[in-house]
This record gives structure tokens, C-alpha cells and sequence, in this order.
């Protein structure tokens, strides 16, 4: 039987961030070189505002994230390994505060962008990030933190 080595970090080599960033400006390409879709005029200061608004809490749920982390001392960076399993902060709520938070504020940008291309793209976004993100950190986390992991998935959910 072959010796299983354990991971060491969750394989995850590009900034999650990105594939945000990524999704927006797809979707503001598609709107200015492709085909328009904007939001109606008649909703667009409402739309605006609403924005300014969504992308304040995503921004704020991510940072807290953040600050939670560093206040934890493990790496923050998904392609370091964690010294310790972070159960405290937004983390009682959410197993993912900072993806959570930057579904969020993508979902604010694209309102201020005034377009609903990042809207629409938002889907392939997500399926990006939980696949080649999501499920490899939870892959590493379940084999470094084992029973810990698996109480705390337990009872708190991936996202809300």
C-alpha cells in the first residue's frame, strides 16, 4: 500500500481575486465592445446607490476575513499551508467570509458599472472559484485539520 503524504498547502496558485477582477472586466468588454446591456435608466440611481452600498458590506465582510486571519497568525495566501484552523470572527457564520465578500462587492461593482454582463457572468465566476478554489482548500483543510475540520463544517455553512 502505497504511503500517503500529506498536502501541504491547497494547491491554489492563482489570487482568488482575480477571477473576480476577471469576471468584471469580461463583462465590461462584452458591454462596450460586444452588446450593450445596460440597466434601465429609470433605476440606474437607485442602482447606483444600491451599489455603493452592496460593494461597502462585501468589502467589509472580506476585510474582516482578513483582519481575522492575521489576528489568528496562518497564512492568508491559499497557496501557503494554515497553522491553525480559523472557527472565530466571520468565520462563525461562513466557512468563505472573504469569497462571500467578494461576491458581494462584484455584485456592487457591477451595479455601479451599470451593465449586466458581470451579472450575468457572476455563475461562471462562482463555478470557477468553488472548483479550482473552494474545493481544494477544503481538501487540504479536511487533511490537515481532520475532526476539527469536519465538526466545524458541521455547523457552519460554506457560505450563509
Amino acid at each position: 500500500m502505497p504511503v500517503r503524504v500529506p498536502l501541504a498547502n491547497p494547491g491554489v496558485f492563482v489570487p482568488p481575486p482575480l477571477f473576480f477582477v476577471a469576471g468584471i472586466g469580461a463583462g465590461w468588454l462584452l458591454d462596450k465592445y460586444v452588446v450593450e446591456l445596460p440597466i434601465p435608466r429609470i433605476i440606474a440611481v437607485f442602482v447606483s446607490m444600491l451599489g455603493v452600498g452592496v460593494l461597502t458590506i462585501g468589502l467589509f465582510l472580506m476585510a474582516w476575513g482578513l483582519v481575522t486571519f492575521h489576528r489568528a497568525g496562518t497564512a492568508i495566501i491559499p497557496h501557503h499551508s494554515a497553522s491553525r484552523l480559523v472557527v472565530s470572527g466571520p468565520y462563525r457564520f461562513t466557512r468563505n467570509p472573504m469569497y462571500t465578500g467578494l461576491t458581494i462587492a462584484y455584485i456592487g461593482v457591477s451595479a455601479l458599472l451599470g451593465t449586466a454582463w458581470p451579472l450575468l457572468l457572476l455563475p461562471v465566476v462562482l463555478f470557477i472559484v468553488f472548483r479550482f478554489v473552494i474545493q481544494r482548500e477544503e481538501r487540504y483543510l479536511e487533511d490537515a485539520f481532520g475532526s476539527e475540520y469536519a465538526e466545524w463544517c458541521r455547523h457552519v455553512r460554506r457560505w450563509f
